[in-house]
């Protein structure tokens, strides 16, 4: 096994493992074999839900269910995680070699895939609570989180696509929409997924396309914003 200085790592996320095993896997991504960052993936999503959700519910006590689940959805999405991982982490730097990778995944550079980097913060977040305990935990997540949690605020709250049209076809007294997964392209975890978005306001469906489902579904919504708000 080849040997890491996680020296500097320790450092960013102001923790250093007892298990350093711990910390192995869940910079295991399982194109390199087992045991590999997906359980640890699993708690650390859920830890990282309930650690922000927490965070939000403290601090706006006049928010709303759906204004406070809007804004955990802001803070755990993907591309937040990727940034974190990549800015304050530095797990996307080939230097320090952190993440280790199946051959196909080094030659992708799959050190750079925004999946990769989310999955790995999230296994990290669960490995620190089996090392250390739900304290411990929380105050790393929180440290990590300050520069996405100090601007947020009720007032700039930026509701997604989905959320916007179901809320306009509300409004208008019409059905809401219908999504439909048309085809999937390529394979895990590199799929494209074609999403159609359905509305009795429009004869045609419009498609959406993207990296997940969800994110299918979220283009296609947008589209249809963009085409009824013209109308």
């Amino acid at each position: 096994m080849k040997h890491v200085d996680y020296s500097p790592l320790y450092r960013a996320l102001n923790y250093q493992f007892q298990n350093v095993n711990l910390l192995q896997t869940a910079l295991t991504h399982r194109s390199a074999g087992n045991p590999n960052n997906e359980r640890l993936e699993f708690l650390g999503d859920a830890l990282l839900g309930l650690i922000i959700a927490e965070a939000l519910f403290e601090r706006f006590p006049k928010g709303s269910e759906g204004a406070l689940t809007r804004l955990r959805a802001s803070l755990v999405k993907r591309d937040t995680l990727a940034e974190i991982a990549q800015r304050h982490l530095q797990l996307s730097d080939p230097h320090y070699d952190y993440l280790r990778l199946g051959s196909g995944e080094q030659k992708s550079g799959g050190w750079r895939r925004s999946s990769i980097l989310a999955d790995a913060l999230e296994a990290i977040i669960g490995a620190i609570y089996l090392d250390a305990g739900i304290e411990k935990c929380k105050m790393v997540v929180l440290r990590l989180f300050a520069d996405h949690l100090q601007p947020l605020s009720l007032d700039n709250i930026v509701k997604d696509p989905k959320t916007r049209l179901q809320e306009y076809l509300q409004a208008k007294q019409q059905p809401l929409p219908n999504y439909r997964l048309l085809k999937t392209i390529g394979e895990s975890p590199n799929q494209q997924f074609i999403v159609g978005c359905e509305v009795s306001l429009l004869k045609e469906a419009a498609t959406g396309s993207g990296t997940s489902r969800r994110q299918a579904e979220q283009a296609a919504a947008q589209l249809v914003l963009d085409y009824l708000v013209k109308v």
